[in-house]
């Protein structure tokens, strides 16, 4: 393997973490935010309500999102092996 293909597979690589990463990550950037925006503008500052509503919709689209990611991880996977097998 040279250095081309080495950069390649690393740059795939990182393509695949955003893709794998990217729905939980924004899920929870956007129900963090309306629950801030609903605390500034009721006053209430309850630590529980922070965390509660976040932690249930990451667990909802992760399960949701569980069969892309896989499917990503493990096309990653196949490709890694497949330059193992071949000696790179």
């Amino acid at each position: 393997m040279n250095e081309t293909e080495a950069l390649e597979l690393v740059q795939f690589s990182f393509q695949i973490l955003l893709k794998v990463s990217a729905p939980i990550v924004v899920v929870a950037m956007l129900v963090g935010t309306l629950i801030a925006l609903f605390q500034a503008l009721t006053q209430i500052q309850e630590v529980t309500l922070t965390f509660i509503p976040k932690i249930v919709a990451v667990l909802f689209v992760g399960s949701l999102a569980a069969p892309f990611m896989a499917s990503q991880l493990n096309l990653l996977a196949l490709l890694v092996f497949s330059k193992i097998s071949t000696g790179f």
